[in-house]
């Protein structure tokens, strides 16, 4: 579940620091705040859009385990 709701951030992450790099390559810019901004801008976007989908995925594991807790007491 941890990489199931994770998983989609850490690509976001991931593409946008490669194609940040690949600018930086091509360009031979070398700027460190070029990486930072542009990544936290994206992971925030990608927080917003999947946030239902994380909360929905979380909500089912959640009651699922709840329903095991009960069936095991």
């Amino acid at each position: 579940v941890v990489l199931q709701l994770a998983a989609p951030i850490m690509i976001a992450g991931l593409l946008i620091g490669l194609l940040i790099a690949l600018f930086q390559a091509l360009t031979t810019i070398q700027e460190m705040t070029l990486t930072f901004v542009p990544k936290i801008i994206v992971i925030f976007i990608s927080l917003v859009v999947l946030m239902p989908f994380m909360m929905t995925t979380l909500k089912k594991y959640t009651q699922q385990l709840y329903s095991l807790i009960v069936t095991l007491g």
